[in-house]
């Protein structure tokens, strides 16, 4: 069991101030008002099944309706629209097509270097059909996963797309990850073939793509792979392999438009996408068709507000799940147009993201606390140069977001006139579960606020008791929604004790586990504290300690390591590893550098270690558990509290204290 969180509510700050809805935005909002999101909230604690069957006739296309909404006579094994059968593709596509939207924008993509595609529905539609059609050529059918590992270009959410129209899952790895992350990836789903492309844009260099991709198959240790399909697009030297690579541009292009689309039953898989666990290699993450479909559907739709003519940027790449369900899914089900942008902040175009929204004049604007905080920092001279008055709504992800960060990007980016949803959600969970509504929920800065409509969530004790009104908790999900995952790929058993009996059954009932402490104020609102086990949130992406520990103890110098996360004010957590050294060597500048690297190679850059600090030993129970709140503490700053009999040397402290 972890620390109980209601340890950590001496760091929460008390936020007084209240920011209601303008009248104008009530007004011209899908849901009008505190009381018009209190009549849902109720209509979904009552029938839940009547509120979730008739938004799922209500807002998709069916090519055979469902006969059962929930079946949860399994749990936590949940059914969805059961007897349903839909396809994603066709609800992102045809049916927008099929409306008189063919003409209508869905993809606006500025590349790094500053090219700019504008994509339509219909141009959208058939290119996908045509990626489909080349996925069948090279023998991909229904229920084979593939892999993309690609830059954010549009042929990434067209190759997502092509996965869904012809029934074969997807599961897409993110391109800063190494090439040994990518094998581990590609042989736990036992991946078909891998989309990938010839390198990527990111901070002024080109990330070498297609020859990770080698690295990861080489010696044939992905024998599931037996096809890569690349994307054209730094135009950088590749090796090739006859009979298993292909060029997209060969391959693609003389595809037939016609690729009607497979009809896919509620519960066949949609994707399959990873997310670092805290004791051991990453977990499967499993969404299937028509509950995330739903899901993603209706939260981009309630929480964005979406107009017909919204212009919406989210800044996520689409390797992680707020990529999948807030660039891809949710707005193109919604019929929205949506940018994809292949760059990031970074020195050498500081206005980059402002001059994006000046450009094409967009709307609604969804990023991380993290880029926040380091647009914060270069202070309001550079935002203050472009024209973001056509922002209406403003948006936050990935981790909670500090109230100065929250009334900085009021002011400065939202011109005092934009609400702003700070959303709390999971790869998990599928969309967002906890957030305001732009025309019905007042904000406070710094809390997500409250449930949407038909999840019912609750702050509770490690025995099921709900806390009281500002002390912190276990934040629970008490009933399931159509967005949950559904496993963990593979080891159904790890996805019942990760998610559902990490608490004890409360009264008699599993409960959904977050793994993230909450603590609830006295009007009900959430405010996030942060995870409660070992997984470290850096720049909202969730890494766990056992992966990067793996990967310090995997060189020859380490003997040990144990690695923990403390607050940072751009990233929200930095990492830091506590190293023990194989006997004879020594520690050195040189060392703690070739350390970073070796992180970096074997897992990614995001989980480079920020310091790495040498000791001889490391403080451990009796039991031999590292105490890693210990550490935190240490590599804090802060002074050691709490129970410490535990402790196997006490010495061991004292000499990591010095």
């Amino acid at each position: 069991m972890c620390p109980d969180p209601s340890s950590q509510i001496e760091t929460v700050l008390q936020e007084e101030r209240v920011f209601k809805p303008s009248s104008s935005i009530v007004d011209t909002s899908n849901i009008k008002g505190l009381e018009h999101y209190q009549q849902m909230v109720e209509a979904a604690r009552l029938n839940p099944e009547s509120f979730w069957g008739e938004a799922a006739l209500k807002e998709l296309h069916w090519f055979k309706p469902f006969h059962t909404v929930l079946d949860w006579s399994n749990p936590p094994f949940a059914k969805w629209f059961d007897g349903g059968k839909t396809n994603v593709s066709y609800n992102c596509l045809d049916r927008h097509v099929k409306q008189g939207l063919g003409n209508k924008l869905a993809i606006i993509w500025e590349g790094e270097p500053g090219e700019v595609r504008k994509i339509t529905y219909k141009e959208l539609f058939e290119e996908v059909c045509r990626v489909a059609n080349g996925l069948k050529e090279l023998g991909i059918g229904k229920g084979d996963l593939v892999a993309l590992y690609m830059p954010m270009v549009p042929e990434a959410a067209m190759a997502m797309l092509a996965c869904a129209r012809i029934g074969a899952p997807h599961s897409v790895v993110f391109g800063g990850f190494s090439s040994e992350a990518l094998r581990d990836r590609l042989n736990d789903g036992e991946a078909k073939a891998v989309i990938t492309a010839d390198g990527g844009f990111r901070k002024d260099k080109i990330i070498s793509l297609k020859n990770a991709v080698d690295s990861a198959l080489e010696n044939h240790s992905c024998p599931s792979v037996k096809s890569v399909l690349v994307v054209r697009r730094t135009c950088e030297e590749v090796a090739f392999l006859s009979g298993r690579d292909y060029w997209w541009h060969e391959l693609i292009p003389n595809q037939s438009i016609d690729c009607p689309p497979e009809q896919m039953d509620s519960e066949d898989r949609l994707f399959v996408l990873y997310t670092s666990g805290s004791t051991g290699k990453p977990k499967g993450v499993v969404h299937t068709t028509s509950g995330y479909n739903l899901w993603a559907h209706l939260t981009f739709k309630w929480i964005f507000d979406v107009k017909e003519d919204d212009v919406y940027w989210c800044t996520a790449d689409v390797g992680w799940i707020t990529g999948h369900s807030y660039i891809v899914y949710g707005p193109l089900s919604n019929g929205t147009t949506t940018v994809m942008y292949e760059g990031v902040p970074r020195p050498s175009n500081p206005g980059a993201f402002w001059d994006l929204i000046q450009k094409h004049k967009i709307n609604i604007f969804y990023t991380a606390p993290t880029a926040i905080r380091a647009f914060m920092k270069s202070g309001r001279s550079i935002p203050d140069q472009y024209d973001l008055s056509s922002l209406r709504l403003l948006g936050t992800v990935g981790e909670p977001i500090n109230p100065e960060a929250w009334i900085w990007y009021r002011e400065v980016i939202g011109a005092e006139k934009c609400p702003i949803v700070d959303t709390w959600w999971q790869t998990e969970t599928g969309g967002v579960m906890i957030s305001p509504l732009p025309g019905a929920i007042p904000t406070k800065p710094g809390s997500a606020t409250l449930p949407l409509p038909g999840i019912e969530a609750d702050v509770v004790t490690g025995d099921g008791k709900t806390v009281q009104a500002n002390k912190g908790g276990y934040l629970i999900i008490k009933r399931p929604w159509p967005g949950m995952m559904r496993t963990v790929h593979g080891n159904p058993q790890r996805f019942r004790e990760s998610y559902w009996e990490y608490l004890n059954p409360i009264n008699g009932e599993l409960v959904y586990f977050a793994g993230d402490g909450a603590r609830r104020d006295e009007d009900g609102y959430f405010w996030i504290m942060g995870r409660v086990d070992d997984v470290i949130n850096v720049s909202g992406h969730r890494l766990g300690t056992m992966e990067i520990e793996s990967a310090l103890v995997s060189h020859s110098s380490v003997a040990e390591a144990a690695v923990v996360g403390i607050p940072d004010d751009v990233k929200g957590e930095s990492v830091v590893a506590f190293v023990s050294l194989e006997t004879g060597r020594n520690s050195n500048d040189e060392l703690i550098s070739m350390l970073k690297k070796h992180v970096s190679q074997e897992i990614g850059a995001i989980a480079r270690p920020d310091e790495i600090r040498f000791t001889n030993a490391l403080p451990k129970t009796r039991s031999g558990k590292i105490m890693r709140r210990l550490l935190r503490a240490l590599a804090s700053g802060e002074e050691v509290k709490g129970d410490t009999s535990t402790l196997e040397d006490r010495n061991v402290l004292d000499e990591l204290r010095k």
